[in-house]
C-alpha cells in the first residue's frame, strides 16, 4: 500500500543539509530561513583536501557533513534521533515505519545513485527527506533542493544503493528524525553564540588545510594544478562547477553566510556584525571570480590565469580573516 505524508510542504532551499533540516523543522512548525539555518549551524568553513589516493584536490566551503545538523540541534535544543545500520533491509524498515506513522525522515546518501540527479558524480554527503513511498510502482517520494527539483522521486532500488554507498563522507544507511518541539530558545543569544563559535573554529583550525589557513594554502597549491592533473579540462571545470553550483548557494557558501549576517545585523543592530556583513558582500563576488578563472583555465588551457586566481585567494583570505575577527 502506498503511503504519502499528508500536509507535507517542501522547504525551498539551495544547500542539501540545510534544506533537509528546513523540511523537518517546517513540518514540525518551525520556520527559519535557509541562511539562518546555515549560520546557526555554524556552517561556514573551508577545506583544501588532497591526498595521494585522490585524482584531484577537493575544495569545500563549509564544515564537514553531519556537523551542521549537530550544531543546529545543539544551539536550538533540538532532539534528533539518528539511526545507522549496515543492513539494507533494516535501513528500509527504519524509514518505512516513520512514514507509516506520518513522520518525515532525513536521509544521508550518495547522490550518484539517485534517478533525478543528472550530474553523475559520487558524493556520499548528500541529504534529502523522504515523505512517502509507492506500492504498485516502487518509488520513494523525496524533498530535495530547489536545484534538484524540490519534490522528486527515485526508485526504491536506487534509494537503497544511494543509502548503502561506501567511501568518503558516507554513513551506514543513516536516517534521522526530529522529536516534537515544545519551544525554541531565544534566538538572539543563539545567534551570538553561533557567530562566535563559527568565527573561532574558522580562525583556529586544527590543521593548515582548513579554515582561513586553508585558503592561503590553496593560493599556493593552485599554481601546481597543471602538473597535478591528468585531464586539466575535466578537473578544473568540475572544480569550478562544484564551487559555484553544487548546492553551495553560490560563491562557495559565501552568499548564504552573507545573507545570514544581514539577518543578524537587522535583528541585533551591532556595528561589528554590520561591518562583517559588508565584508562578505565584497567577498562573495570574489569567490565567483575565482571559480570563473578556474573554469576558464580548464576550457582554454591558459595557465597564467591561475596566477591571478592565486592573488585573489590571498585577498579573500585577508578579508575573511578581518570579518571573522569582528565576529569573535
Amino acid at each position: 500500500m502506498a503511503k504519502i505524508i499528508e500536509g507535507f510542504v517542501p522547504y525551498q532551499g539551495e544547500h542539501c543539509e540545510t534544506t533537509a533540516m528546513g523540511n523537518l523543522l517546517q513540518f514540525a512548525g518551525v520556520h527559519l530561513s535557509e541562511p539562518m539555518l546555515f549560520g546557526l549551524g555554524q556552517g561556514l568553513g573551508f577545506i583544501y583536501w588532497d591526498s595521494k589516493k585522490m585524482e584531484f584536490p577537493f575544495i569545500g566551503g563549509r564544515v564537514k557533513p553531519d556537523e551542521l545538523t549537530a550544531n543546529l540541534a545543539n544551539i536550538l535544543g533540538l532532539t534528533i534521533k539518528i539511526r545507522d545500520t549496515s543492513s539494507v533491509n533494516k535501513a528500509w524498515q527504519n524509514v518505512k515505519s516513520c512514514i507509516d506513522h506520518g513522520i518525515p525522515v532525513g536521509l544521508k546518501l550518495d547522490s550518484y545513485y539517485l534517478d533525478y540527479f543528472t550530474n553523475k558524480v559520487h558524493f556520499a554527503g548528500h541529504y534529502a527527506v523522504l515523505y512517502g513511498y509507492g506500492a504498485d510502482v516502487e518509488y520513494a517520494y523525496m524533498a530535495d533542493t530547489a536545484q534538484q527539483g524540490g519534490l522528486v522521486k527515485t526508485r526504491l532500488t536506487s534509494l537503497a544503493a544511494a543509502r548503502n554507498a561506501k567511501g568518503p563522507m558516507s554513513s551506514r544507511n543513516r536516517s534521522f528524525t526530529l522529536e516534537p518541539i515544545d519551544a525554541l530558545p531565544p534566538l538572539v543569544p543563539a545567534i551570538r553564540a553561533s557567530l562566535t563559535k563559527n568565527a573561532h573554529d574558522y580562525l583556529h583550525p586544527p590543521i593548515r588545510n582548513i579554515g582561513n589557513k586553508g585558503i592561503v594554502k590553496m593560493s599556493g597549491e593552485i599554481l601546481k594544478w597543471p602538473s597535478r592533473s591528468n585531464n586539466i579540462e575535466h578537473d578544473l571545470c568540475l572544480t569550478a562547477l562544484l564551487m559555484e553550483r553544487a548546492g553551495t548557494g553560490g560563491a562557495l557558501f559565501r552568499n548564504l553566510y552573507r545573507d545570514f549576517l544581514k539577518e543578524c545585523a537587522d535583528r541585533l543592530e551591532d556595528p561589528k556584525i554590520e561591518q562583517a556583513h559588508r565584508l562578505f558582500t565584497e567577498i562573495a563576488p570574489m569567490w565567483i571570480n575565482v571559480s570563473e578563472m578556474i573554469d576558464h583555465v580548464g576550457r582554454t588551457g591558459r595557465h597564467q590565469e591561475l596566477q591571478q586566481a592565486s592573488k585573489l585567494l590571498l585577498e579573500i583570505a585577508n578579508k575573511e580573516h578581518a570579518a571573522m575577527e569582528l565576529l569573535l
